[in-house]
């Protein structure tokens, strides 16, 4: 009888475990702190420290030859907000500056240049960057290209199609990010990494604390069996968890002024998915650790860090080496961030957040299922 009441899942016990467990929630003011004034830390911190909107760049301009048409290149040079300019016919003094680190990049207006602007659809100058950092590089050439674009045209309506035009005219339309903020999908993606780092961290320790208090003895001789004592350590938790969520979202709305195109109620359900998932993945290592403080070095390294580089929210994986993205597709916060970033941004899409919440299901439900095949019972 005893052994058949261990094997029967009974609601009276359950809710006695969650009882206990939200008394010592209660008492334990670290658990406010990791799931409600962490996740705002840290989201502020993505959202204000972290851009990739935009800059001034140092620039760097040499004039061979001094004609109205440099004066009128360099004017559109200075009136751009992307650009500090320091203009002089000495290009010795700008290289060595942008050797120091002082320049972004240096443009050079020929002696011919308005000779030779006249004749080709091509610029008459040359551009010299940094190439440090190649995104900056990219950056600045990107913007150099757009300014002698505009230039071209305007000097072409101004003297009436004596200057060569541009054979195609682009109009650009930017969707579901039209004004290109980078908040827009940093902050999205920073609040699955929030509850990366919170439900693993919330449940690491639940176990080993019970180990390392001798408390476990106590909870061993009561006829709870696995799957009773896993349910009432992680309810309590979970909805921690979904109020973090909910904290970190209203902040993206509200604070950060970032869109959410989709439903409360898929978000919500995306968000349950992912979790359960990552408690589940923080019971596994509360279960085989022990100890509390191996529990949370586990916890970060197994979930926060796979989790910032492979999960597509600062790291394209696109352009990770195949193997990278390969390992990227066993990380559960490339599926939230995926979720996340078309719930806030694009809508209800289907086929991304059925796909995404069938990946993290399965995910859980490993996690789940070798926690309960790892969890003992008995002291020996």
């Amino acid at each position: 009888m005893a052994s058949s009441a261990r094997r029967s899942l009974s609601a009276r016990r359950v809710a006695g475990l969650i009882r206990k467990e939200v008394r010592q929630v209660l008492r334990d003011p670290s658990n406010f702190v990791v799931a409600l004034i962490l996740p705002a830390l840290l989201l502020f911190l993505f959202g204000y420290g972290v851009s990739f909107d935009p800059r001034h760049y140092d620039l760097g301009l040499v004039v061979e030859q001094p004609t109205p048409e440099t004066g009128s290149f360099a004017a559109s040079l200075n009136n751009s907000p992307f650009f500090d300019v320091e203009i002089t016919q000495d290009r010795r003094f700008l290289e060595r500056k942008l050797v120091s680190g002082d320049l972004h990049a240096i443009v050079v207006l020929p002696a011919n240049f308005a000779e030779e602007a006249y004749r080709r659809h091509s610029a008459p100058l040359q551009l010299i960057v940094d190439g440090a950092d190649p995104n900056t590089a990219n950056l600045v050439e990107g913007y150099i290209e757009l300014l002698w674009a505009n230039w071209v045209e305007q000097e072409r309506i101004s003297r009436g199609d004596t200057i060569a035009s541009l054979p195609i005219s682009i109009e650009h339309r930017v969707w579901f990010n039209a004004e290109l903020a980078s908040r827009n999908y940093l902050v999205p993606g920073s609040i699955a990494i929030i509850l990366t780092l919170i439900g693993s961290l919330l449940t690491a320790l639940v176990i080993a604390r019970e180990w390392e208090r001798g408390t476990m003895e106590a909870l061993l001789a009561t006829p709870i069996n696995v799957a009773e004592l896993l349910i009432g350590k992680l309810t309590p938790y979970f909805f921690l968890g979904m109020g973090s969520m909910g904290l970190s979202s209203l902040l993206a709305v509200i604070v950060f002024d970032v869109p959410l195109r989709g439903s409360l109620f898929v978000l919500i359900a995306i968000s349950a998915i992912y979790m359960l998932t990552s408690l589940g993945q923080g019971l596994l290592i509360s279960t085989l650790t022990r100890n509390q403080l191996v529990a949370a070095q586990i916890s970060i390294l197994s979930s926060f860090l796979p989790a910032f580089y492979f999960s597509n929210f600062v790291f394209e994986l696109e352009s990770m080496p195949m193997a990278l993205q390969w390992i990227s597709y066993a990380v559960p916060a490339r599926y939230f961030v995926a979720s996340l970033q078309s719930v806030f941004l694009a809508g209800d899409i289907p086929s991304i957040v059925l796909f995404n919440a069938a990946a993290l299901s399965a995910i859980a439900a490993a996690f789940f299922a070798i926690t309960l095949l790892r969890t003992r019972t008995r002291l020996d």
